[in-house]
């Protein structure tokens, strides 16, 4: 079962802009993830395809998701 911390930003334009990070640690720290979130905003480094940035925290959940390969001959 593949995992990821999935971070969510609010955007200057008002949209939702989102961060994944694969096989987070668990439990999570939110404290950690707030303050590392808080951090991403302060460096504006991100911006989304119509040049919004990252300007508030919206929230963080773990997505969990099941893949099943298939061998095709």
């Amino acid at each position: 079962m593949a995992k990821a911390l999935e971070l969510q930003f609010l955007t200057s334009d008002g949209k939702t802009a989102k961060l994944s990070i694969d096989d987070p640690i668990e439990p999570i720290d939110t404290v950690q993830v707030k303050q590392s979130m808080d951090q991403i905003i302060a460096a504006d480094v991100f911006f989304t395809s119509t040049d919004a940035s990252y300007s508030a925290v919206k929230g963080a959940r773990v997505v969990e998701r099941n893949v099943t390969d298939y061998t095709i001959v």
